[in-house]
């Protein structure tokens, strides 16, 4: 765990205490080489509650084109019968006043459920956002961290072909030398 400042200093060119919580997990995890790509949609369902669900499920439903053709057939029903077919004993006559308040009802529930299924989402959206920021954070550690190797490889192996060369050329000098 000593490291582990060494790590972050080298990387985020700031000491440990000058970063996040978040940072200070993804360089932790990143030194030990741990995953940290998750399946949010499961990590996040598995938090909701029932409710939850269900808000999620009637937006769904009422947010679909199924729903509103559905919906539509059942109101043009709904006018042919009370005018056409029942036109001396209609349930609810024109102008519809029962049917305005069935409408009235389930508009004043369904808003209610549709914001809260909106808020919802935007809570994953954070949470998504989060997450994705984790992993770029962690990506990126390790690709600097692949520099990083990459350079000490690269200039161990300059020093050992200036070694080289240096002997090729010490070894020219001293043939050049001999009559």
């Amino acid at each position: 765990m000593a490291a582990i400042p060494d790590y972050i200093t080298s990387h985020f060119k700031r000491s440990s205490r000058d970063i996040g919580e978040v940072e200070k997990r993804i360089v932790d995890i990143a030194h030990q080489k741990k995953l940290i790509s998750t399946d949010t949609n499961a990590e996040f369902s598995k938090e909701s509650t029932f409710g939850e669900r269900l808000a999620d499920s009637i937006a769904r439903i009422g947010g679909s084109w199924g729903f509103i053709i559905s919906f539509l057939v059942f109101l043009a029903v709904w006018a042919v019968v009370n005018t056409i077919v029942l036109t001396t004993r209609a349930f609810d006559p024109y102008p519809f006043i029962f049917l305005n308040l069935i409408l009235s009802m389930l508009a004043a529930v369904q808003a209610p459920i549709i914001m809260m299924s909106q808020n919802r989402q935007a809570v994953r959206d954070r949470f998504e956002a989060a997450k994705d920021y984790e992993v770029n954070l962690k990506a990126e550690l390790e690709v600097l961290s692949l520099h990083e190797k990459i350079d000490v490889k690269v200039l161990a192996e300059l020093a050992a072909l200036r070694q080289e060369i240096a002997k090729l050329h010490h070894r020219r000098e001293n043939e050049g030398e001999r009559p």
